[in-house]
């Protein structure tokens, strides 16, 4: 769980490949509900795992223990599962690498999906709507006054 008042260090880059997924599938689609573009966006490939490399070589480094991550959401578990999936894979061709690099190297690897839900989609990229719109409102501000 996230602690209060954390910053997540790849938002901006996260934001930007949603943004990229999103109007990818706004230019080739149509008469399809909102919904299911945000259902179809979470499930398009994203160019990396978005969680710090620090926070999965943790949850990896116990998983490889044993632990279980079975308390987690289920998107955040999937995404969890399939990391230490690539990551047991790369530790058969390079034994000799600590989990950090390995986990280094696969969450930096382009992801399947972005592991978020559709509702969670629909609040990031509208907020980013939103930001887009002020700016553009308080850069043409003076020509209406």
């Amino acid at each position: 769980m996230k602690n209060i008042g954390s910053i997540f260090e790849y938002e901006d880059a996260r934001n930007n490949d949603l943004m990229r997924a999103y109007k990818h599938l706004m230019s080739t689609t149509r008469n399809i509900k909102m919904s299911e573009i945000y259902r179809q966006v979470v499930d398009m490939p994203s160019q990396r795992f978005w969680v710090s490399e620090e926070r999965a070589a943790i949850v990896v480094s116990n998983m490889l223990k044993g632990r279980s991550i079975d308390q987690m959401r289920p998107n955040k578990r999937e995404m969890f599962e399939e990391i230490c999936s690539r990551v047991r894979e790369l530790q058969k061709q390079r034994p000799d690498d600590s989990v950090y690099d390995l986990v280094f190297d696969v969450v930096g690897s382009p992801a399947p999906k972005f592991y978020l839900t559709p509702k969670t989609a629909k609040v990031i990229i509208s907020r980013i709507k939103a930001q887009w719109y002020e700016k553009k409102k308080r850069k043409y501000r003076h020509l209406f006054m």
